[in-house]
């Protein structure tokens, strides 16, 4: 027999054993409803959820503390500057340009003596002047708020016995006093103005210019 008909030739490709597999390849694979790869995370621990709550707690309490601490601070230190500037008392000297401008107090030229005094507080701020002028000074002073002397309520001292008697001002003593409240929304100043008509010809005026934020 030759080789060609031990070895037959066909058009059919070899074909491989389709006998049942191996069970061994698929023990490691996870039944179904067995859980497997789907099974949840375990759920916080308590005390994982304490830490949490704390971090949050800290997150809400520390700049609220913050600012009602800032803000006591704030008004602790305007108040020890009120206590300061109580104790200097006036200053016979004209108050600066800025102060004149924020404050709404244009004192007249040649005015003498001038004196002023200011406080700041948590609220408030104020600025005491005095100065003594003449007629047309007095006049041309209460035109820059709109007033005329008419205006002036005779007798009366529009200026406070408190605020009186931060700069020791004393209203309760003569006569001739005449004044008015000048008045502004905030936080635009307003004015307590008070005339001292007692030396003739040279009113002396008393100013408490206050503004609110």
């Amino acid at each position: 027999m030759t080789d060609l008909e031990q070895a037959p030739v066909t058009d059919q490709p070899e074909r491989h054993d389709r006998s049942e597999p191996d069970r061994d390849a698929y023990d490691d694979v996870p039944e179904a409803g067995d859980g497997g790869a789907h099974t949840p995370p375990p759920p916080p621990s308590r005390r994982r959820r304490w830490l949490t709550a704390v971090v949050v707690f800290l997150l809400i309490a520390i700049p609220a503390g913050y600012l009602a601490l800032s803000a006591a601070q704030s008004r602790d230190s305007g108040q020890e500057k009120e206590e300061r500037a109580a104790m200097a008392g006036l200053t016979w000297h004209w108050p600066s340009k800025v102060q004149r401008r924020i404050y709404d107090v244009p004192i007249p030229s040649y005015s003498y003596p001038v004196a002023f005094f200011e406080t700041n507080s948590f609220r408030t701020s104020s600025l005491y002047v005095t100065f003594r002028t003449s007629q047309d000074g007095l006049d041309k002073f209460l035109a820059h708020y709109g007033h005329t002397r008419e205006d002036l309520r005779e007798d009366v001292a529009t200026i406070t016995p408190k605020q009186a008697a931060r700069v020791k001002w004393d209203f309760t003593v003569g006569d001739g006093y005449a004044g008015l409240v000048h008045k502004e929304k905030a936080p635009r100043p307003s004015q307590r103005i008070t005339v001292d008509f007692a030396e003739d010809g040279h009113p002396v005026v008393y100013v408490v210019s206050t503004t609110r934020f």
